[in-house]
């Protein structure tokens, strides 16, 4: 980032993406949310089981641009009322991916939706 009068400026958003400890602490935030797996079937504690290997490869596929999300696992839940509330559920790996690129991107726009 660079400051050009009261402007600040970004630079390489994206090869923010390609940092371990971001997407640790995208990880620890999706690990928080418990949610439930996505199509791939693969559960946060699953995901959490092989942390390091997950992470490799998220960081390699965002690296050579080979990252593509999973298709989202679609969920009915019945309403009390009658009808369902339909549901999408990503996969961990693309919740983390999600969770990343949220945390670079909030401080950014949060200063621009006050202005």
């Amino acid at each position: 980032m660079q400051t050009q009068g009261n402007r600040k400026i970004w630079y390489s958003l994206y090869g923010r993406m390609l940092e371990r400890p971001r997407l640790e602490a995208a990880f620890r935030k999706v690990k928080a949310a418990n949610g439930a797996p996505g199509v791939d079937g693969v559960s946060v504690k699953a995901f959490a089981d092989r942390l390091a290997e997950q992470l490799d490869v998220l960081v390699k596929e965002l690296k050579d641009k080979s990252y593509r999300p999973l298709p989202v696992l679609r969920v009915e839940i019945p309403k009390d009322g009658g009808g369902v509330r339909k549901l999408g559920i990503p996969s961990v790996r693309d919740r983390v991916v999600q969770q990343a690129l949220l945390d670079i991107l909030n401080p950014i726009l949060t200063p621009l939706k006050k202005a």
